[in-house]
């Protein structure tokens, strides 16, 4: 009795062991993703290197292993990737982080999304710790002008560097923005920033003046130095310069009209952008260079806007209008603007010519 219980545990020892083999079978047919070294770690590195690296990715498996799609996180960007990767082989996942925008300890990843039935998404990791051997108080100046204003922004530079700490040359991306620099001076070092008795710089930005493009911009001044850690620091410019007043609208089409209709009178708008002293921009007078089209302007009950009065008159002559308006100002850099005008004016006729 006893043999016979002790047969029959056996029996069913082997049919549950050979039971669970099959299970380990099945469980690796296929895909199988296995990361060699998931997490990369750079140690220290000088702010503004290049970090690169290739993650080793190996199919474990029976069957082709696919990477359908390789996403880095803010901060890291996938040069390239094995898309797809054979049984006992080996594939790449190239990524790299630029450092320059980062201080301290980093960690960009990268998502990995897979045909692995078990592991259908996994990550790859590139860390370190960024120590900027060149630095400034601020990293950027900001400005909001009317063209033809000006405007001045300090920053200090510091070191951490061992060495004695030089500027060598600094790069504006415009004319219009101007740097200056000198070793700064008692009341201009920054204390506990960079290494105690290193050498400070002061930096003068100073953007704006009649040659400011308008519109708004996002420049670099390129600073270099003989850090030989970080020898190049980049300072962000930006903001917006304005145009001193604005013309509401700017051209005019009158269609087709006659002298009776409301259409042949139009109105422009000249508006002073000063929200300081609004009442320092002065319209002196408007010139229609188009027969037959009157143009009268007024001050309106707002400081700094005018109101430009166009009128096909009665008098004028079936055909074509083609000219301009132009309109005097007391602007220093648009002392005249010019104002397009368009239109026909009904009946048969000779067109319209310009004065």
């Amino acid at each position: 009795m006893t043999k016979r219980i002790f047969t029959t545990a056996f029996a069913i020892a082997l049919a549950l062991t050979a039971s669970f083999a099959g299970a380990q079978e099945q469980a690796v047919k296929g895909p199988k993703l296995t990361i060699v070294e998931p997490v990369k770690d750079f140690g220290t590195v000088a702010k503004g290197e290049k970090l690169d690296w290739a993650f080793e990715i190996r199919n474990t498996g029976t069957s082709d292993l696919e990477i359908i799609s390789a996403k880095p996180t803010c901060g890291c960007t996938v040069a390239d990737f094995d898309k797809v990767i054979k049984p006992g082989k080996s594939g790449k996942v190239h990524a790299n982080v630029d450092t320059t925008a980062f201080a301290g300890p980093i960690a960009k990843a990268v998502t990995l999304e897979t045909n692995d039935p078990s592991v259908p998404t996994a990550q790859v990791t590139i860390s370190a710790i960024v120590k900027p051997y060149v630095e400034a108080n601020k990293g950027f100046v900001r400005y909001n002008l009317l063209q033809g204003e000006t405007a001045k922004e300090s920053i200090v530079l510091y070191s951490e560097e061992s060495e004695p700490f030089e500027i060598v040359k600094i790069t504006s991306p415009q004319e219009w923005i101007k740097v200056d620099y000198k070793k700064a001076e008692p009341a201009d070092i920054l204390e506990n920033l960079g290494r105690r008795g290193q050498a400070q710089y002061k930096i003068d930005v100073t953007f704006g003046g009649d040659q400011s493009r308008i519109g708004p911009i996002a420049e670099k001044i390129h600073i270099q130095t003989n850090s030989k850690h970080q020898p190049d620091y980049w300072v962000s410019v930006s903001g917006v310069v304005r145009p001193t007043f604005r013309v509401e609208p700017g051209s005019i089409n009158f269609g087709e009209v006659s002298a009776d209709e409301a259409a042949a009178t139009r109105t422009v708008l000249l508006r002073s952008n000063d929200l300081k002293a609004p009442e320092s921009f002065v319209v002196s007078k408007a010139e229609s260079g188009v027969a037959g089209l009157s143009a009268t302007i007024k001050p309106t009950e707002r400081k700094g806007e005018y109101e430009l009065k166009l009128q096909v008159g009665k008098d004028a002559k079936a055909g074509m209008i083609d000219g301009s308006i132009l309109v005097h100002t007391n602007d220093r850099i648009n002392p005249v603007v010019t104002i397009p005008v368009r239109g026909s004016v009904k009946g048969a006729g000779a067109a319209t010519g310009a004065k």
